[in-house]
């Protein structure tokens, strides 16, 4: 789980995670397992580990695929500044009847809005969607299966739909139904709760860099699943700085350079800026020092970034990082650098 700050987009850097190892295939059918033996039981984990790390934020969403519709979740994460938001995936009943599905149909029309959608992969390009809103409350009904009967037996959440409007030919029209905890309370609420949805785009950036656009992690050679995970931690902290400094590089979030670096690290890139050619007119004037613009500045040059053209992006931040931490050692060594 990562931290997104809910004005900018800006990556904050890792506030948890869980690992799962799975030890063949489990005979006991998934719902007749208690959560704690569950896979799914990774997303109240993390939320949890989440509630410690960000005790100061003034609030607190977390955004979540449709994966992580599960009941428990919704009955048991949320707090007072601790809330969700997340896709519905099941069709759940509601008190006084009906289905969620359903009640989503009879909400009015609150608004019309073009978004832009992210490219997934070459089946789903980058585009943009002319799109309806409606909203409303609902309260869903804990599940006949459920075998946590200390869970409240209905929880009430705001429903906001989403759904394209003449999408073009040969194309699955867009629709989300997202559920959430936050209070709604006109059209304007709705559509942030479509905007900070969307930011989970960055987490999807973030798996991309582990794996095929930077660290190459699933064409690892290591046999061991202990070294694997290790790897695995390893490569989530540098695909998170990664993202940092590929969001950071223009200085519009005014992010210090603390948020992906320490202390010693970023003596260290103090001491590399004025070594850099064009250091002085391009990037120590554009940007202010020990800023997250001003370390990616030197990561990207490091990187083998030429200041002109396309900016640097990921895979160019990993070489430089590369390159900089054999500086950065070297220096913590008190060897000598040509």
């Amino acid at each position: 789980m990562i931290a997104v700050d809910a004005a900018s987009g800006s990556c904050l850097g890792l506030v948890g995670g869980d690992v799962w190892s799975r030890d063949g295939v489990n005979p006991i059918p998934h719902r007749q397992r208690p959560l704690a033996e569950r896979e799914s039981v990774h997303w109240l984990d993390t939320a949890e580990q989440a509630k410690q790390v960000l005790k100061p934020a003034e609030m607190v969403t977390v955004v979540a695929d449709r994966e992580a519709d599960i009941y428990p979740s919704w009955a048991s994460v949320p707090d007072a500044n601790f809330h969700m938001l997340g896709r519905a995936m099941k069709d759940r009943l509601l008190t006084g009847g009906g289905t969620l599905f359903a009640a989503a149909a009879t909400f009015p029309v609150a608004g019309r809005r073009t978004i832009e959608l992210q490219s997934h992969e070459p089946a789903h390009p980058k585009r943009t969607a002319v799109v309806e809103l409606r909203y409303g409350a609902v309260e869903i009904c804990r599940p006949q299966d459920e075998r946590d009967h200390s869970l409240p037996p209905t929880v009430r959440l705001r429903l906001v739909d989403v759904r394209e409007v003449d999408p073009p030919k040969a194309t699955e029209p867009l629709h989300w139904r997202l559920l959430t905890t936050h209070t709604i309370a006109d059209a304007a609420a709705a559509w942030e709760m479509v905007g900070w949805y969307q930011r989970r785009w960055v987490i999807e950036q973030l798996f991309r860099v582990m794996k095929s656009q930077g660290l190459q992690l699933e064409d690892s050679q290591i046999a061991s699943a202990d070294r694997l995970v290790k790897l695995a931690a390893v490569a989530t902290k540098a695909a998170c700085v990664d993202i940092q400094l590929t969001q950071g590089r223009d200085g519009t979030d005014h992010m210090p350079a603390s948020n992906a670096f320490t202390e010693p690290e970023i003596d260290t890139l103090a001491a590399l800026g004025p070594t850099l050619e064009g250091s002085t007119e391009r990037q120590q004037n554009h940007h202010p020092i020990r800023s997250l613009a001003w370390a990616a500045w030197i990561i990207a040059r490091l990187g083998g970034w030429n200041c002109y053209y396309k900016p640097p992006g990921p895979i160019t931040f990993r070489r430089g990082r590369e390159q900089f931490h054999s500086v950065h050692l070297g220096k913590q060594l008190g060897m000598a650098q040509q």
